[in-house]
């Protein structure tokens, strides 16, 4: 497989490759889809507190694939770390992050959540793996906590009143889910330039 250079974006063939495999029989049900895996990686870029690669391979397939070679091995994982470079770099530009999804909770027909309550929940997983480091530690503590709340509630992972509540109004859901890209790009800034 030929190596792409770290600050490429991500290609179709690539995301289609990955795609096919992770709906294989060779990957856990429980795997995280396409955007779920892009929320999830946009949590590991951003957290301040990096976790090890082995570690969130593991949960992102929900447990060991069935390889069927080394090759495959290595061209997923290869597949998979350029998407992170690729997000990252997004962010790095300060450029608006190209989002994978609607930024709408109104659900399809035949589909029991929208895809972007999906792609929250999964960046909340990633989230939970360091969520000490996430809302401590940094002296902008109650600014990270404001530009959470979006995702958080958008997640719907959460019974506390005040996020039923948010979730009960609808034009206010929409309005949070169109803040993610730039929320995004403020989180990383916050945990990944240093302060002045």
């Amino acid at each position: 497989m030929q190596t792409q250079p770290q600050n490429s974006a991500i290609t179709d063939s690539e995301l289609d490759a990955l795609e096919l495999f992770i709906f294989s029989d060779l990957v856990s049900e429980e795997s995280l889809d396409l955007i779920g895996i892009h929320g999830f990686l946009c949590a590991l870029v951003i957290s301040p507190d990096p976790t090890e690669e082995s570690e969130w391979m593991d949960i992102l397939f929900d447990g060991e694939p069935k390889w069927k070679s080394e090759q495959q091995q290595t061209e997923i994982k290869t597949i998979l770390r350029h998407w992170f470079s690729s997000i990252r770099s997004d962010m790095e530009d300060d450029s608006e992050l190209e989002m994978p999804c609607e930024l709408t909770l109104a659900v399809e027909d035949g589909e029991e959540i929208a895809d972007i309550e999906t792609w929250a929940q999964a960046f909340m997983e990633a989230v939970f793996l360091t969520e000490d480091a996430w809302y401590s530690g940094t002296s902008q503590e109650q600014k990270v906590t404001e530009l959470m709340l979006p995702i958080m509630v958008v997640s719907d992972l959460f019974d506390a009143k005040e996020f039923q509540e948010i979730r009960c109004n609808p034009d206010v859901c929409e309005e949070m889910a169109n803040e993610i890209p730039d929320i995004l790009v403020d989180l990383y800034l916050i945990f990944q330039t240093p302060e002045k």
